[in-house]
Parts: structure tokens; sequence; C-alpha cells
């Protein structure tokens, strides 16, 4: 091995219902990263959130790349960490330089991980607690834009214990201030997890209780309709910068997880079929978003634009897909950064936020 490459932990799986993507999405970062640069360690969440074998789950997938499968023993810290996190070289225990969390959903994405890593004294990359924290929960999030000016929909939340206690009331309460067709969604899960689009109230019920089988917060949102879906790539800790936007082109009549993920005919459009001035609006308000949630290293804004041309924010992924199929990547990419380079680039940024976090 030589010893000047940094060793790196790549996390992927975990508790959420985004267990199989984010396997892919690790396996994709494994392969891109420089081995000029780096020791690779693969560290495999179960769903039980307990650490697993990464050796047994990438098996076949990773054949002529240079991984090291090794156990991984979290201990009482010693010095400047409340614990420590080391990776097994034979029997002699070594610490990692750097956390690459491609945990998509709870317990990744959320500002969970991100504490142990703080608790760890490690460097890592992507946002911070708060920040992790606010992108994943759609409804804190809705707040924040709201208070920041930012273009939204018109929403309302509630969580399952009021919904119980108060069916009828709330079922009223959406209806007077939203009109159908209406957007239900667990608070705080990706990949179009549990959400739902309900076009009259027979199905109102059924699909609150749908979002409720991933998380106890629920967000109710106003659809738009026509819509076109645009995304956006951002990078920086506090100099910014965003790709040029891409849009989405939905095989199924929105955009849910067997649309990303099942083989229909949903397409990707980069860059995205707009005007200059939508472009400039798109990545002016990408910047505003990201900075708004105390945004760092990385992240992609996603956009409504109605018929009218109207655009709105729809939310801000901390941890994007990270596949070679991903528009994160691929937006950057026609943005002449390679994969691997924008590895390269995010965990400089990792490493920047880390030294002022620490000063």
């Amino acid at each position: 091995m030589k010893n000047n490459r940094l060793v790196v932990g790549v996390f992927f799986g975990g508790k959420s219902g985004e267990h199989e993507i984010s396997i892919e999405s690790g396996i994709s970062v494994i392969k891109h990263l420089d081995r000029e640069k780096y020791i690779v360690i693969p560290i495999y969440i179960r769903k039980d959130n307990s650490i697993g074998s990464s050796e047994e789950v990438l098996k076949g997938k990773l054949e002529g790349y240079d991984v090291i499968f090794s156990e991984i023993s979290i201990e009482k810290g010693k010095k400047n960490s409340f614990l420590d996190i080391f990776w097994l070289d034979g029997k002699e225990k070594r610490k990692f330089d750097f956390f690459l969390p491609v945990l998509h959903g709870p317990y990744g994405e959320d500002g969970t991980i991100q504490g142990l890593f703080e608790m760890a004294c490690v460097p890592y990359w992507g946002c911070g607690v708060g920040g992790s924290s606010v992108g994943m929960d759609k409804v804190l999030m809705k707040y924040v834009f709201k208070g920041n000016n930012l273009p939204i929909v018109d929403f309302i939340d509630f969580d399952g214990v009021e919904f119980r206690e108060n069916e009828r009331k709330i079922l009223n309460k959406i209806e007077e201030k939203l009109s159908y067709p209406l957007f239900i969604k667990p608070a705080r899960m990706g990949s179009s997890v549990g959400i739902s689009k309900v076009k009259k109230r027979d199905n109102l019920k059924e699909g609150i209780y749908e979002a409720l089988k991933y998380d106890h917060k629920i967000l109710v949102e106003k659809s738009v309709e026509n819509v076109r879906e645009i995304e956006c790539s951002v990078l920086g800790n506090f100099n910014i910068r965003t790709s040029l936007p891409g849009e989405i082109i939905s095989a199924k009549e929105f955009y849910d997880y067997e649309a990303k993920y099942g083989n229909l005919n949903s397409k990707l459009l980069i860059p995205a079929p707009l005007t200059e001035k939508q472009i400039n609006t798109v990545r002016e308000l990408a910047k505003k978003a990201f900075k708004a949630i105390d945004g760092k290293g990385f992240a992609r804004v996603d956009f409504l634009i109605d018929i009218n041309g109207n655009i709105f924010l729809n939310e801000i992924n901390t941890i994007p897909g990270f596949t070679t199929i991903s528009m994160f990547p691929k937006l950057w990419e026609h943005s002449e950064i390679s994969y691997s380079k924008l590895l390269d680039e995010i965990i400089e940024l990792g490493f920047e936020i880390f030294k002022e976090r620490n000063r």
C-alpha cells in the first residue's frame, strides 16, 4: 500500500427504504474513487442498522477493483473524540482519514450518521448535522424555504397521532386549504418511497395511511399539473457553484420509485430545454435553497415548472443518487467534471469544512 494514500470508508446500504439504491450508489462511488489517491474500504450497513459483511453483499460486483474488505471496530475515544472508528489491517487497528456516507434516506442522509462522524472527529463529505436534518425533513425544509421567501407550492403538515385523533378535522382542513389533485408524502423519505397522488376524497385517507408506513410526519401539498421536473446540481461550501439544469421526462404520471428504478422509459434531458432566463432563475434558486438549509459540499435541488412557466422549489437532496445514470453526476459530466474528479472535489470540500468547524 502507498502510505500517502488517504484511507476512505464508504458507507452504503442502511436502514431506510432506499437500501437497495444505496448499494448501487455505493458500488458506483467505490469504482470511481482514484486508487492512486485513496485506499477504499466499503462499510455495509444492514437493514437492521448493524454493520454487516461488505465482502458478502458485494461479492462478484467489484472484481478487478482494489478494495479492502475489513472488519470495523468502534471504541471509546481516547483523545479529541468521543469515540474512535478503526479498520483492521491484519491484527493492527488503523484509523480512517475520511468517510463517504452514500446512505440515502433516514439514518444516513438525515444528520444521524453525520453526528456520529462529528463525535468521532473525522472529516466526511456533504452537509453537517443541521443541513442534513433540514434537507431530509420535507416539512422543515418547506418552512425554511418559506421563511427565506423562496417559491414553493401550498402545503399542510401533521403527524400520525394528530391524524388518528382528529381524522375528520384534518381531512376537512386539507380540502379547505388545498384543491385536488394532491401529493401525500412521508416527511423523511427519499426516492419517492411512500408517495401517493390523490385526485379525490375517496383516496385521501388511504394515501395518508400509506405515507404513515414510512414516517409519523406527513406532508400534503398541491399538485402542479402539466408539470416539468427540473434538477440542478450544487457544489461548494462557501463559494457555491451550480450545474446547468437537467429535465426528467417521467415514464409515469409522476416520477415515482418505479419510474426512477424500474427500467421504464423515463428520460433525462441534459441540459434542460429552458430559456436563458429560466436557466438563470433555477441556478440562482438552487444556490439560495442550498444556503438556506446551511448546505455544505454538494446537493441536488429539484424544481417544478408549471404550464405558465412559474418555477417552484420542490426539494433538496443532500445525498442524491450516485449511480452512473443518476442526474447529479451526469449534470457535472456535462460541465466537464468527470465522475472521479467530482469525487475528488467533494472530498476536498469535506476536508475544507472540517478544518473550518474545528478551528
